[in-house]
């Protein structure tokens, strides 16, 4: 049976009982997406495949511990005839060479998708889902390997280029808990339109992706459009836009239409129309610019035009959440561990499920509470698990243990409980960290 078949099937036989069960990273889901990979015969000699998992999931949770420190917390160690032995760090970095990266994206793609659609649904907007879609990079040891399979930025006359390899990544999340439901990565010459276009089928139906003007390309607005049922966009107009306008639908609310190329339609490998009708509502929020809104949320009676306009501003809410992976759980640290590419993408996969594991453990938390899980601080509640998996150490719990000993942040609300945001705050896009007065070293890099 597949993982996400027995997922399926716990909710139906006991759910009464499955909402604790789908808290944590279940053993039966580890199990099952090392079976699904092929990645469970390793010999009884060797560190057993579950524990190697649950050692990358510890890796990024306790962000400041050496690799040979997490698998002491996590009791990891070798099965022999007199006992349980301690593992060499050479024999850690070999385990995680063996395993791979395929086990970890498995196992994140699985829960991810149904935490988050869970979550998102459990938080709509007038009936639908909300998601955000954008891009970020993630920074990798400066390694040859690293620097073939990723590449990085070249110079662009103000500066020599990117210090380290670079990830280019982009993730769809549940706008109103955080949850990442869907990522794609891969070489920073590889563009975020492109990464992007794998995450559509990803979205449910009865929902709306926020999405940022850079993805505003036609073919991806219809790919989203013509889909699962009642799946919408929102995104904001690039100035080069010029929509024909077909009906007003109130103050500054439009019906129109966008040209389609011919050359889009002759390039695309689907048949498209000559044009693709949409709402453009323009508004201007004190202090700024004037903007305008392109969806495909045509009733205006529905979705009333000023809602919309504030629906469009929670796509910040994946920039808070990208925050609080690279500021919070990696400790801005200049570059993530691994010094291979397949060790990269077995980090990574790691990071993001560490990352959904205290989100899920914020949800039930908000739930408890009756607010949003934006009202839940991502900093305490993660500064409280990896607490919590210290105290656990002593004495070391089997890996097998931890989900059922996973910190039950309902017992402190009043630490996480954030006040209610103040709209009328403003946070400006601003460079905080001043470059370098020095030029930087030039060194011959392989193209990836």
């Amino acid at each position: 049976m597949g993982l996400t078949q027995a997922i399926q099937g716990a909710a139906a036989v006991a759910p009464e009982q499955f909402d604790r069960f789908r808290q944590h990273l279940d053993p039966a889901w580890v199990e099952q997406a090392l079976e699904a990979t092929g990645s469970a015969s390793l010999r009884r000699r060797r560190l057993p495949a579950e524990q190697v998992v649950w050692l990358v999931v510890g890796m990024a949770l306790m962000r400041n511990e050496s690799i040979q420190r997490v698998a002491s917390l996590l009791n990891v160690a070798l099965p022999t005839a007199g006992g349980p032995k301690s593992v060499a760090p050479s024999a850690l970095s070999q385990a995680r060479q063996r395993l791979g990266d395929e086990p970890l994206e498995h196992l994140f793609q699985t829960t991810a998708s149904y935490w988050a659609h869970r979550s998102a649904k459990a938080h709509p907007w007038r009936k639908l889902s909300v998601y955000a879609l954008d891009g970020t990079t993630v920074r990798v040891p400066d390694s040859p390997d690293n620097w073939e399979q990723f590449g990085g930025s070249p110079s662009n006359g103000i500066r020599a280029g990117s210090a380290y390899p670079t990830v280019r990544a982009v993730a769809l999340m549940a706008a109103r808990s955080h949850l990442v439901a869907a990522v794609r990565f891969g070489p920073y010459a590889k563009g975020e339109v492109t990464l992007a276009a794998e995450l559509w089928n990803h979205l449910p139906e009865n929902s709306v992706a926020i999405i940022d003007r850079n993805f505003t390309a036609v073919r991806d607005l219809l790919e989203i459009a013509t889909g699962a049922k009642n799946r919408h966009w929102l995104v904001r107009a690039k100035a080069r836009m010029k929509p024909v306008l077909i009906e007003k639908l109130g103050p500054n609310d439009e019906l129109v239409e966008l040209p389609v190329t011919r050359g889009m339609r002759a390039s695309s490998s689907k048949p498209m129309p000559e044009v693709v009708r949409m709402r453009a509502i323009r508004y201007q929020r004190p202090g700024f610019r004037p903007g305008v809104l392109l969806t495909s949320l045509l009733d205006a009676k529905q979705y009333p035009a000023q809602e919309i306009v504030q629906l469009y501003h929670e796509r910040w809410e994946i920039e808070l959440g990208y925050d609080e992976i690279k500021t919070h759980l990696l400790d801005r640290q200049e570059a993530i561990r691994s010094r291979t590419p397949q060790g990269v993408r077995q980090e990574v996969w790691g990071i993001l499920l560490a990352y959904n594991l205290v989100r899920v453990e914020m949800e039930r938390a908000a739930d408890e509470a009756g607010v949003e899980p934006t009202r839940i601080s991502f900093v305490n509640a993660l500064s409280l698990i990896r607490t919590a998996w210290l105290r656990w150490s002593t004495p070391p719990l089997a890996p097998g243990r931890i989900p059922e000993q996973l910190l039950d942040l309902r017992r402190d609300l009043g630490l996480l409980l954030l006040p209610k945001r103040r709209s009328e705050r403003r946070y400006p896009r601003a460079v905080k960290i001043k470059m370098s007065n020095y030029d930087k070293k030039w060194v011959n890099r392989p193209s990836p």
